[in-house]
């Protein structure tokens, strides 16, 4: 059964660019920049003929590009941190491409997802970090700074099960087109 989760790819040079902020946290397990992306829809492993017809529901968005903005970092969990994430900036054109990804799920017969949206980037998974030393680290990051990008696609990828942070494999596109 594959794996599956639809995304928006993160442009190789800002991916880069995000790789310069891979030091100094004890406990972090940095994801590879070519795995960077922001998932718009989890739909976890599926059997081939709900794989299948998520896959054509994808085809049926029609949207436009748009532009989106990290803003900043910051951590997921709190008192036990569990990951190190990029922020995106609230975007019009990515709330419409999440609820379309949403309703393309639903075509094809998966439950809603439960879990509120959040745009980010994952950059590396926690294991045993402290809450301190994790806000350290923020702190000396000092943020990043706006980084535009535009968005002209989005994806569909698989994954091995695993603990996440890829590989992943693109397994369709989708061009968004004026």
């Amino acid at each position: 059964m594959p794996r599956l989760f639809s995304a928006v790819e993160i442009p190789k040079g800002l991916a880069e660019r995000l790789t310069l902020l891979r030091a100094g946290l004890s406990g972090a397990r940095w994801i590879d920049p070519e795995n960077y992306h922001l998932t718009l829809r989890f739909i976890g492993d599926v059997d081939g003929p709900t794989a299948r017809d998520f896959t054509y529901a994808l085809g049926d968005i029609v949207a436009a590009p748009f532009d989106l903005r990290l803003n900043g970092l910051g951590s997921f969990g709190g008192g036990k941190p569990r990951a190190i994430f990029a922020d995106i900036a609230p975007s019009e054109g990515l709330e419409a491409l999440r609820r379309a990804n949403e309703r393309a799920a639903r075509e094809a017969g998966l439950p809603p997802e439960g879990r509120n949206f959040k745009p980010h980037v994952t950059l590396a998974r926690l294991r045993g970090a402290r809450a301190d030393a994790v806000a350290a680290y923020l702190e000396r990051q000092g943020g990043i700074g706006p980084q535009l990008f535009t968005v002209s696609r989005f994806v569909l990828f698989s994954s091995r099960n695993s603990v996440g942070g890829g590989p992943y494999v693109v397994e369709a596109a989708y061009p968004l087109e004026d």
